[in-house]
Formats: structure tokens, C-alpha cells, sequence
């Protein structure tokens, strides 16, 4: 059997420290889960950055500096992808829609990937989607992928193409028709994002049957479907992922005490499956 890989995603743009106070905030933090969750059997490290002080997300590229500096220092092999999902957000005012609203973080594509740019992880996000996300809308023009595409594989970073709906996939055929990668596609199915794909077993067979021939792909769901999707994706062909990010309670009436925790529970899973 080929080998499935297992990501763990330490924390994205939503999840807080109300919701669950072991939730790695500070490059430090963020750091060291990273590396504990390699020991518990993660392969690759999904990276957003908090700003320490507000805790709120951040493009600060001395925070992703100091993360990717501490990992590196003590594991060469943990493959580390970087986001670069902030920047795409925008918010219309009641007002007046065509005018930002405070949640607003648009930014063009060079400012997007600045940070890639100056650490040359190993693996970089590439959003495709278009939509309703929250009371906000996530907006990636062609011209504007087209571009963190490029600029993502002039320095040999390797884009993760993230699939949030068929129309997403319906943009990566039309790049790869482009020659748009160096590569073959490194693709991620986002489920249980609400608008987007749905997660449910036949959502992934039906998105996984649309990716090109050649795409490398993991499936994932977040919240109460967070693990039901690993098992899904590992059954159906695919890597998998999961981490705080997606899902901040390990089980029913338990948080998570770590990515650590989330990573050896799935590594067990998948040795109980016989999934190498």
C-alpha cells in the first residue's frame, strides 16, 4: 500500500482560547507542538501565526520566522507548510458594500506570500475558493492565483491547492490545462466549512473523481466531523489531516490537551486500520 501522510494543522484563523486554553498561541508554543506532534507520528505541520499579545491571527513574518527557525533547529525531517490563506477576506459595510468593512484584510498576491518568499518552507497553501465565509466573503481572482502560484514556485516551495467547493476544482483543471505547476498537484478537500463541501463520504468520493489524474490529495473536515473525514479520506485513497485547527475537542466531554494528543490518536488509528 502506499503510505499515507499525516498533517497536523496546529491552529488557523478561528479558534480560541475560550473555546479551549491549550490552544498554542506564541511562536514558542506553537513550535513545540509542532514538534511533539512529529514524535506522536505527523509528517507535515500546517502554520498559521497568532500575534502573541491580541491572539489574533497575524502575517507577521518575524512570528512565522521564529517557528520555522524553532523546528528546523531541532527536526530537519518535519515537512512545514505554511499558510497563506490571511489576505483574501473582505468585509462590505452596511452601509455602503462597496466600502471595506473592519474585518477587511485584502491584500495583492505579492504581499500574500512575502513570508514564503523569506523562509522557503517546504509547502505553501494556495486558496482557490470564492465564498460566503462567515458574515465575510474570501475572494481568490484567477489573476491573483495565477500570480501566488508563481511566486510560490520561483523559490521551490511546493503550493497546496485548498478545495473548498467543485468550483475550486473546476479552477484547478482550467490551471492545469495552463501548466500552471511545476508539479503534480498537492491538493487539500476542505469539508465541513459551512457553504463549501459538505462532509459526508459520498462529497468526497464525488471531489476526489473530479481532481486531476495526477493530484495527491488529503481529505479533512473540521468540528465534530473532523475525525469521521480522516477515516474517510485514509479508506478512500487519500492522506490525511487533522490538529487544532480543525477541531479543538478530542472527544466528546474532553478537550484536547495538544496537536500532540489529536496527531498520536489518528497514528494509532491508522496502524489499527493497517494503513501504513
Amino acid at each position: 500500500m502506499t503510505p499515507v501522510f499525516l498533517t497536523c494543522a496546529l491552529v488557523g484563523n478561528f479558534s480560541t482560547r475560550q473555546q479551549n486554553e491549550n490552544l498554542p498561541i506564541t511562536p514558542e508554543e506553537l513550535a513545540t507542538q509542532a514538534l511533539e506532534a512529529a514524535k506522536a507520528g505527523a509528517a507535515i505541520v500546517h502554520v498559521h501565526v497568532r500575534d502573541p499579545a491580541t491572539e489574533l491571527p497575524s502575517m507577521d513574518v518575524a512570528l512565522y520566522r521564529e517557528v520555522v527557525d524553532r523546528i528546523r533547529q531541532e527536526n530537519d525531517d518535519l515537512i512545514i507548510n505554511l499558510t497563506t490563506g490571511n489576505g483574501g477576506r473582505f468585509d462590505p459595510s452596511p452601509v455602503n458594500p462597496v466600502v471595506p468593512g473592519p474585518k477587511t484584510n485584502l491584500l495583492p498576491p505579492d504581499a500574500r506570500v512575502g513570508h514564503i518568499l523569506e523562509l522557503i518552507p517546504d509547502i505553501a497553501t494556495l486558496d482557490l475558493n470564492t465564498m460566503v465565509f462567515g458574515g465575510e466573503v474570501v475572494i481568490n481572482t484567477l489573476p491573483s492565483i495565477r500570480r501566488m502560484a508563481d511566486l510560490i514556485q520561483s523559490v521551490g516551495v511546493r503550493p497546496e491547492i485548498e478545495l473548498f467547493d467543485s468550483g475550486d476544482i473546476s479552477i484547478l483543471n482550467q490551471l492545469m490545462t495552463e501548466n500552471t505547476f511545476d508539479q503534480p498537484p498537492l491538493c487539500s478537500i476542505v469539508t465541513g466549512v459551512k457553504h463549501g463541501f459538505v462532509p459526508l463520504p459520498e462529497t468526497l468520493i464525488y471531489a476526489r473523481n473530479l481532481l486531476p489524474r495526477s493530484a495527491l490529495w488529503t481529505g479533512f473536515g473540521t468540528g465534530a466531523k473532523a475525525f469521521p473525514m480522516v477515516a474517510q479520506s485514509a479508506m478512500l485513497g487519500g492522506h490525511v489531516r487533522i490538529g487544532m485547527e480543525d477541531a479543538v475537542w478530542l472527544r466528546k466531554g474532553e478537550k484536547a490537551s495538544s496537536n500532540a494528543a489529536w496527531s498520536g490518536k489518528q497514528h494509532a488509528y491508522l496502524k489499527t486500520w493497517a494503513i501504513p
